[in-house]
């Protein structure tokens, strides 16, 4: 009787670690969270990949996948579709799709300025303003993107007409450096490292910098809120937990961008991103790291910024009514511990 006892007992107790251990395990799956980068060696979305080696998530107890992706739309269809539950990319997106009836929010805002540039290839003297462009390949990571936005924007602007330009997708990096060789695009924007790669070679100069808030200001008007932490709305409301965990790890990330050197910053980076050149990475880091929010926060005047641009040209948005308030929320940066 008294074998039989302890034989129970120590079933129990088995079964009662088992089920400790199990809940445990199902607590963590429920922590795992994928994002998709709209490129993530793009210094733009450079607090995605710094978060995950700064070992921020980790500290939130998150065990978050980032995974890689050219252009921002195509990041922003896998949200869509359900294969991820966030997205590093432009909060535009988040504008446009409130259009198209989908509700999306900016939960971290990165950056107050697009940190694009439209490159113009020096075989082509002849583009000296987004007056020039009619005619010309222009080349935007991906149809629907947000350098799309911003390309057809400057066209509209510029007094051209719907087809006067042709956006031809190239991505960034090798490919975006390769189709303006090539002659297939005349003009394109993108970012950094691309951008110093191309100016070192003297194969293109810059035609319009939105690097800086100063420059973005005169550009396009206005603050653009850029790169953010956007996730469907439903999400959010239904992860208030997960979601203020995200929201602590990239405030602390941007709080170390903002207190540390760009040397600091760009030791934290894989090599690989630098493409070769370490030096020229961390200078156009130097350069360009002002365009990032010092806690995640989304200025005032960004949003109507946002709005104004997208209207410009795009038949979704123009005529719309948008509830910017919905784009976007400071709920979980202003909380962030």
């Amino acid at each position: 009787m008294r074998f039989t006892r302890k034989l129970f007992n120590g079933i129990a107790i088995s079964a009662i670690a088992a089920a400790a251990s199990l809940g445990a395990s199902a607590t963590h799956a429920a922590d795992k969270i994928t994002i998709m980068v709209g490129g993530y060696e793009k210094q733009i979305y450079l607090p995605a990949k710094l978060a995950e080696n700064l070992g921020y998530f980790k500290d939130e107890g998150l065990d978050v996948e980032l995974l890689n992706e050219a252009a921002g739309v195509d990041a922003e269809n896998q949200l869509l579709a359900g294969a991820v539950q966030g997205v590093v990319g432009f909060y535009d997106h988040c504008v446009d799709l409130q259009a198209k009836g989908k509700f999306v929010e900016s939960i971290v805002q990165f950056s107050q300025a697009p940190g694009e540039v439209e490159l113009v290839s020096t075989k082509h003297p002849e583009i000296k303003s987004p007056a020039d462009f009619k005619g010309k390949n222009l080349g935007v990571t991906g149809l629907g993107s947000s350098t799309n936005f911003l390309t057809l924007y400057m066209a509209s602007k510029a007094g051209l007409q719907p087809g006067d330009v042709v956006t031809v997708p190239v991505g960034a990096g090798g490919t975006f450096i390769a189709a303006m060789q090539q002659d297939q695009i005349q003009a394109g924007m993108t970012t950094e490292p691309t951008i110093s790669r191309m100016l070192k070679t003297g194969e293109a100069k810059v035609l319009v910098d939105m690097r800086t808030v100063d420059a973005t200001r005169q550009a396009l008007g206005g603050t653009y809120p850029a790169a953010s932490l956007y996730l469907e709305s439903s999400w959010v409301n239904e992860h208030k937990e997960e979601t203020q965990k995200l929201a602590n790890a990239f405030v602390k990330t941007l709080k170390f961008i903002n207190t540390h050197s760009a040397t600091e910053i760009a030791d934290k980076m894989p090599k690989d991103f630098y493409v070769g050149d370490k030096d020229g990475y961390i200078k156009a880091l130097e350069e360009g790291k002002g365009m990032f929010t010092p806690d995640g926060v989304m200025p005032d005047d960004g949003p109507k910024t946002v709005l104004a641009v997208l209207s410009e040209f795009s038949k979704n948005v123009k005529g719309k009514q948008i509830d910017l308030s919905k784009t976007y929320t400071t709920e979980f940066v202003k909380n962030a511990k």
